[in-house]
């Protein structure tokens, strides 16, 4: 193994001293922390040893195996020569030590007969069946990470056996050491041993010292006391004290006086990463270093810390250790987000230095999603085809669909990049019959470093990172060199296209966490202009693309200041999550996209963030490490050694505005209080909408009713231009009422409901349901499987999903309960359809026929699209063309999201102590000033539905029926998104009293009075005034002249804005 050599002056090591953990360290003297050359850990005297020596000597002579005569020999070099700590011998039994003699003796007599000392090997376990521990012992030549026999999968059997489980109340601790001495006089290997213990913690509670920080001694296992040393204790309470006030993990190092060893500590919330002290010996065996020991230990307050103590190989080709320490920490890092990074396995000769794997992982990751898969033929049929025909439309779906299971996949990404590790990143300079390829390295990581890599802002650091180092021995290619080189050493088409896609990725990043000193997950910041229009026409304003080792996530936005729910996207088994991985950038671009035409008159743009977690991942931490590599990009690093600057192409302030969604409405305080944690004084309180409202001052959408309030205000439309009576309406609803929309339809409607489909079942009667016992339901927020059957008439009926071979009033027999509930919304029939819940695309171009009788008569006559994408648009223009009358969800259901904003709005416009006093509840009870702006919110979303609704009926009449009012309604969104897009870069807004004169009429009046008009104005971002501005201007102007309003039209509106 070689590495760039390092000259005298890059080798020399400040004066340091110990300080806090954590803590910036500036100049030269607080590189490391300097501790005595004493033991961390005290290993109390096994007193009991020689009478336990006599006894272990007794039994393995009784069991025959060793020859009598060799048996004290045996026995005495175990004991006294190789070197084993006391806690062995403290801990286990003396047949279990005789067995291990036993086994050690029989292993040396196989290494004998082959004549080959070096095949001597050791492989002792025990697993405690009752689970509170187990001992390991094996053969381990210092520094290298072995890929056959016992130690090769000997400390991932630890983490996945007792470390990645732990928990507070069930924790394993483990302590791991190098024998001093070797097997035999004739053999020179040493024994590497582990002993895992179950912890036992105190059963008081954890004791607070005065700034409410925890004490190590309340919260520690047993024989961690009884072994500690004083300064082991000082330093892992300094590492707990960071862990619990940081996301991320905490890393120290620590020079010990008078020797080259180095002691690594790194502290993290437990359950934060998966497999990561086996991944930590892969990193420091990479370069050339050893553990003589090492310790994990469990925390009854939820932290985890372990320590490492490492030392050079003797004679090893590498960099001294006081310089590879220091990469070593960086990397691991990377490692913390990404252990189980498959191209950081040393299976052989060459292996990805972690900065590289990690690069290729992420490379990977990206491929997989946006490796062009349609190409020119899928084009070319486009143009061909009608996409408004539903059998055209359904032949493109299908191909497209196709195209993405079988050309690219994750597997053959992979193939591809392993079959090429010189234009990925390989840094082991073998001498292999391969290596002149091989030492053309590093081409695409470079490509990518040379970019992000942060210079360094202290002249009197140590010297140049040896990754720094690394970038330096490659010549960097531009981006037509590189191309060309890969253009020639791939000639297949298809392994080129993924090489490709790296190229597009480094092209694209803006900014990325990569090379942040501490991260839980990695994210990047992307330019979308590589997006295939044929693929994306609507080509967004930003996107984040976020990797983590159990999930992976994307953030879509379409303006700049923008807002959106957050989905997590769950999966049953693994065939799911093949669909999902797929198809989850294509549901976060239509979701997003659907999003921005449902936000046309708020100043928000549509946004929208997706997580895919790994089968069996906590939904929840998956969340929270998405929100933190987020903000990673949001707010500028100012912590040397925590967040650092990053290298920023994008160069100006972000902000994004999170909202709940399909997983993580119980989330958003958690986000909101994260993001103040770590510095977003400014915008923390608009972070996230959804917030609790008494704890957070959020404004929950279904207590209020907000969604519910834009599609009744459709609802109510529809009769008073048909001139129709409510109370003769029959109405059929997805949704029920456990659910915001669904339990609000109910109680803010007085129709004759005749069937209501939700999660648990059918709920239907031809005659008109309960109306008393459906208001129960929906105040009691429970599902209609809670509906009293007594209250049913003659015809009704509830079949719920888990029931089978159940006989309906009209004989009907339901097979499986589950099957009949997903199918339901295409059998009944009434005048009015409403979904408030159910699944994207349930009536679509393959169903869509069932909605009509066999002589051609809809089911419907009237369908307000309360839940999101409930319908395909092909569905929509379907039913339209058979005169049914359809409101689309992006016209319907915006009351969500004009609550949303306005709720941002607040948040942006009240100083923290403001918002304290006047949003959040005081002893569960809210402000007069709450309630006052909740009703202005509730007044907005009526007066924005309403003047919607009736501008798409004029225009539909205005029209004669010539065009679906779906179509109408897309237009109307793109029209007012493409008003307001301008307006926000005109010089309108520059009109001071124009734009005063909008601003007191857009800002809610309570806030108004309450802040003042002035005062707002100095607050607001400019950005976010300009949005405000020109939404408002764009809606009011459409809304009153119409899609087709000229120039005149907006001369006189605007003449009379300041008005």
């Amino acid at each position: 193994m070689s590495y760039p050599q390092l000259n005298d002056a890059q080798t020399r090591t400040p004066d340091s001293h110990l300080s806090v953990p954590g803590t910036p360290r500036n100049g030269s003297d607080g590189l490391l922390h300097r501790v005595k050359n004493l033991p961390g850990y005290t290993t109390p005297v096994f007193k009991g040893k020689e009478e336990q020596r006599a006894h272990v000597e007794q039994e393995v002579a009784a069991k025959g195996f060793i020859p009598r005569e060799l048996v004290a020999g045996e026995v005495n070099w175990f004991y006294t020569n190789l070197g084993i700590d006391d806690t062995y011998f403290r801990n286990e039994s003396r047949e279990v030590i005789s067995d291990h003699i036993i086994a050690l003796f029989g292993a040396k007599m196989l290494a004998y007969t082959k004549h080959d000392p070096s095949k001597l090997v050791i492989d002792l376990e025990k697993i405690d069946e009752r689970g509170n521990g187990a001992t390991f012992i094996h053969t381990s030549p210092p520094g290298i990470t072995t890929t056959e026999g016992p130690g090769a999968i000997c400390e991932l059997r630890i983490d996945t056996l007792f470390l990645d489980n732990s928990t507070p109340s069930d924790a394993y601790r483990l302590e791991t050491f190098r024998s001093a001495g070797s097997i035999s006089s004739t053999a020179s290997q040493q024994l590497r041993c582990y002993f895992v213990n179950k912890c036992v913690f105190p059963t008081s509670p954890p004791t607070k010292n005065a700034e409410g920080r925890t004490e190590i001694k309340s919260v520690s296992d047993k024989s961690f006391l009884e072994k500690a040393s004083e300064n082991t204790l000082e330093i892992y309470q300094k590492i707990m004290w960071s862990v619990e006030q940081r996301y991320g993990p905490v890393m120290e190092v620590f020079e010990v006086e008078g020797s080259r060893e180095r002691r690594l500590v790194i502290g993290y919330k437990m359950g934060g990463t998966t497999t990561f002290f086996s991944a930590l010996s892969n990193l420091y065996h990479f370069y050339c270093l050893y553990s003589a020991r090492k310790y994990v230990e469990q925390f009854s307050n939820g932290v985890t810390i372990i320590s490492l103590y490492l030392n050079p190989v003797p004679n090893a080709n590498a960099p001294p250790i006081e310089h590879s320490i220091f990469q070593v920490m960086k990397e691991a890092s990377l490692l913390y987000c990404l252990p189980e990074n498959p191209f950081f396995l040393p299976r052989a000769a060459g292996s990805h230095a972690v900065q590289e794997a990690t690069y290729a992982y992420c490379g990977w990751i990206f491929a997989q999603h946006f490796c062009n898969r349609l190409g020119p033929a899928y084009l070319q049929l486009k143009n061909v085809l009608d996409e408004n025909d539903p059998a055209h439309a359904e032949v493109l779906n299908n191909i497209k669909r196709r195209f993405r299971e079988e050309t690219f996949t994750r597997e053959s990404i992979e193939q591809v990049i392993n079959a090429h590790p010189d234009l990925v990143g390989d840094l082991i300079y073998s001498s292999t019959p391969d290596s002149s390829r091989i030492l053309q390295i590093r081409l695409l990581y470079v490509n990518f470093a040379m970019t992000h890599y942060p210079a360094s802002d202290n002249a009197s650091e140590l010297m140049p990172t040896l990754s720094y180092q690394r970038l330096q021995t490659v010549q960097p290619l531009s981006d037509e060199e590189l191309y060309d080189k890969i253009r020639r050493t791939i000639p297949n088409k298809h392994e080129l296209q993924v090489f490709e896609s790296f190229l597009i990725f480094n092209k694209h990043i803006l900014k990325t966490n990569f090379y942040q000193p501490t991260k839980v997950a990695l994210s990047f910041r992307l330019a979308p202009d590589f997006l295939p229009e044929v693929e994306y026409p609507r080509k967004p304003f930003g996107m984040f693309f976020i990797i983590g080792n159990e999930f992976r996530g994307f953030h879509i936005r379409f303006r700049d200041v923008a807002r959106g729910g957050i989905r997590i996207v769950m999966s049953r088994n693994k065939e799911t999550y093949s669909i999902n991985q797929r198809m989850l950038f294509d549901e976060n671009y239509n979701l997003a996209s659907t999003q921005s035409l449902k936000n046309k008159d708020i100043p928000e743009g549509g946004a929208k963030g997706t997580i895919l977690p790994s089968i069996g991942a906590t939904p929840r931490r998956c969340f929270e490490k998405y929100v933190d590599a987020v903000v990673d990009l949001l707010i500028p690093g100012q912590s040397p050694g925590i967040k650092e600057t990053l290298v920023d192409l994008y160069g100006k302030p972000e902000l994004l505005f999170f909202g709940p969604d399909e997983g993580t409405a119980d989330m958003m305080d958690w986000a909101a209080l994260h993001a103040r944690s770590r510095g977003a004084e400014t915008w923390w309180k608009s972070f996230t909408t959804g917030k609790s409202a008494e704890t957070l001052g959020g404004v929950p959408h279904d207590t209020y009713g907000m969604t519910s309030l834009s599609i009744r205000q459709y609802v109510l439309g529809i009769y008073k231009q048909l001139g129709l009576k409510e109370k003769d309406i029959t109405k059929v609803q997805t949704g029920g009422p456990d659910g915001d929309l669904g339990s609000n339809e109910i109680l803010l409607s007085s129709d004759k409901t005749v069937a209501i489909i939700d999660g648990s079942g059918v709920l239907a009667d031809p005659a008109g349901l309960d109306r008393e016992e459906l208001v129960r339901l929906a105040k009691l927020r429970v599902p209609v499987g809670h509906f009293d059957k007594s209250k049913l008439g003659k015809e009704g009926y509830l079949v719920k999903v888990e029931e089978q071979d159940i006989k309906l009033p009209s004989g009907e027999i339901v097979l499986d309960g589950t099957d009949f509930r997903n199918g339901a919304h295409l059998r009944f029939k009434a005048d009015l359809f409403v979904p408030c819940g159910g699944r994207p695309e349930a009536v679509n171009i393959s169903n869509m026929a069932a909605l009509f009788d066999t002589e051609g008569k809809p089911h419907f006559k009237y369908i307000v699209e309360g839940a999101n994408l409930f319908l395909t648009q092909q569905a929509r223009l379907f039913l339209e063309k058979r005169k049914v009358v359809v409101f689309k969800d992006s016209s319907t259901n915006k009351g969500g999201v004009t609550s949303s904003s306005l709720e941002v709005l607040a948040g942006l416009a009240l100083s923290t102590q403001e918002y304290v006093d006047l949003m959040i509840f005081k002893d569960g009870k809210p402000s007069d000033f709450y309630k006052s702006y909740v009703k202005d919110i509730q007044e907005k979303i009526a007066e924005n539905a309403t003047a919607e609704f009736h501008c798409l009926w004029k225009e539909y009449a205005r029209l004669q029926g010539a065009k679906p009012r779906t179509t109408i309604s897309d237009e109307l969104s793109s029209t007012l998104n493409n008003l307001q897009a301008e307006l926000e870069s005109s010089d309108l807004f520059d009109d001071v009293p124009s734009r005063n004169g909008v601003m007191k009429r857009a800002i809610p009046k309570t806030l108004v009075d309450k802040i003042g008009l002035e005062t707002l104005l100095k607050r607001l971002p400019e950005t976010y005034q300009r949005a405000l501005f020109s939404s408002w201007v764009a809606a009011h102007f459409i809304y009153k002249y119409g899609v087709n309003g000229s120039s005149v039209d907006f001369f006189h509106f605007a003449r009379d804005l300041s008005k």
